[in-house]
């Protein structure tokens, strides 16, 4: 990508990697704990092929809302590597909403819940991963400084990023 305004230049490149890490399945299950009864969290197993570097990103769309990107949307394989793994997926948020810390992540019975799991290329990944670990720790005195990582050349702040995408939808019975 390359952008000439107002005398600057800004430029970028990204791939969109192969689908190679996959959702391969989706299911409720009741939370523990003191949560209200109509709550259910959504889990997922997911694929990781063996060979480090491969990197992704997810959001979930309850009914009729938009994609969302989970608090916490975008990982690396550095644990997973290999592997085949249930992990639960919280809901995505909407990031200019006030988010009720002991409910967000869940979802209500009755909803019909899509995921989009994408792949993405290690500078789409590192400009998420900063940017949440960022967002995270807004106004906590003790947290490090962070700088939200970008692969744009010439001054700009954001990211040139593709994602390969792959698409699981789950309806949670009432």
């Amino acid at each position: 990508m390359r952008i000439v305004t107002g005398g600057k230049e800004i430029t970028a490149s990204t791939t969109i990697p192969a689908l190679k890490k996959n959702v391969d399945s989706l299911w409720w299950e009741k939370p523990s704990g003191s949560v209200d009864s109509n709550f259910v969290r959504l889990m997922a197993r997911i694929t990781d092929p063996a060979g480090y570097g491969n990197y992704i990103r997810y959001f979930t769309k309850r009914n009729e809302e938009p994609f969302f990107a989970g608090l916490n949307s975008a990982f690396d394989d550095q644990i997973t590597d290999g592997t085949s793994y249930n992990v639960q997926l919280d809901r995505g948020v909407s990031r200019n909403d006030e988010i009720e810390q002991e409910t967000y992540a869940f979802f209500d019975r009755g909803d019909t819940v899509t995921v989009k799991h994408a792949n993405i290329d290690k500078a789409t990944y590192d400009f998420w991963r900063t940017i949440e670990y960022s967002y995270a720790s807004i106004g906590n005195p003790f947290s490090s400084p962070t700088k939200v990582l970008t692969n744009l050349k010439g001054g700009a702040l954001g990211y040139f990023g593709g994602y390969a995408v792959q698409y699981k939808t789950l309806i949670i019975p009432e």
